[in-house]
């Protein structure tokens, strides 16, 4: 990723794009690998349903693979160079395909997350994407308008559940969420994929590098009210703050704007509600449901 400050990048809406399975930016190289990788089946004398069969697909999802209609998994990748003995012409795709997943305005935040050691994230819409459960994600996607067609929806869904390898990830980087009530209370999906994101919430704010806050809609005081942001510490300790409005992105790379984020950061946690006070918060609005 580039290190320098970036303008604000036109796109459709929190890590989705208008409609198309990957950004302008990564179809070229999506349609490049669907086009390498039917020539080595077809050259291995493979039909489309044997070579699914082989890798724990339909043959439709091998055309859609083909024809660069969808991403394939990693394990996909390189099952198939495996099947195909193409000799690791297939897996040498894989880093292409994993940032063409996400729009060209996200490729570099997503980067970032997989080498971050501290992320801080204040969120006033929707639950953050590292946190969300499959469904409550589908159910995001699934009202953004213009319509996402089905396979667009199908691929940012993996593409965000990917992601969140970096709360499993060691060593552990430090994350802390925290979110306006309002969030929790937006039935996306209907109240029983609210109630499954709730009780993720709950688990996902047990584990000991975690920090989830709520900040309470009857709070008089609150810092964070030019919206959500995501602060990043890199491994080499640089710092990145990225933010999205309506229709723009900006990944913000200037040190003076992270040291201020920072301490806008700090300024946010001190208003909210207390990790363990969040939690019971969170517990109360799932007896609700």
């Amino acid at each position: 990723m580039a290190e320098e400050q970036t303008g604000a990048v036109p796109e459709s809406g929190p890590e989705t794009d208008a409609g198309q399975t990957a950004d302008k930016s990564g179809q070229g190289v999506v349609a490049a690998f669907g086009q390498s990788l039917k020539t080595l089946r077809v050259r291995a004398g493979m039909e489309r349903e044997e070579f699914g069969k082989r890798l724990g697909y339909s043959a439709s999802s091998i055309a859609s693979f083909e024809q660069g209609r969808r991403i394939p998994p990693p394990r996909a990748i390189d099952r198939s160079d495996e099947v195909l003995d193409a000799g690791g012409l297939l897996t040498v795709w894989k880093e292409q395909l994993e940032r063409a997943q996400y729009p060209a305005f996200f490729q570099g935040m997503a980067e970032l997350e997989k080498r971050a050691i501290e992320l801080l994230a204040y969120d006033t819409l929707v639950v953050n994407g590292l946190l969300q459960t499959e469904e409550y994600t589908r159910a995001l996607l699934s009202n953004r308008r213009p319509p996402l067609d089905a396979e667009t929806i199908e691929q940012r869904v993996t593409a965000r559940l990917a992601r969140q390898d970096i709360l499993d990830r060691r060593p552990a980087p430090l994350l802390s969420f925290v979110m306006c009530e309002s969030v929790l209370r937006r039935k996306f999906g209907g109240k029983e994929v609210l109630r499954g994101q709730l009780e993720q919430l709950l688990l996902i704010g047990q584990r000991r590098n975690v920090e989830l806050q709520v900040m309470p809609l009857d709070c008089e005081e609150s810092a964070g009210v030019d919206g959500p942001f995501t602060f990043v510490t890199r491994e080499d300790g640089k710092r990145f703050v990225y933010a999205e409005v309506q229709g723009t992105s900006a990944l913000e790379t200037d040190p003076k704007q992270g040291v201020l984020a920072a301490a806008l950061y700090g300024i946010i946690r001190s208003q909210a509600l207390t990790p363990r006070e969040s939690l019971a918060f969170i517990e109360k609005l799932l007896g609700e449901l």
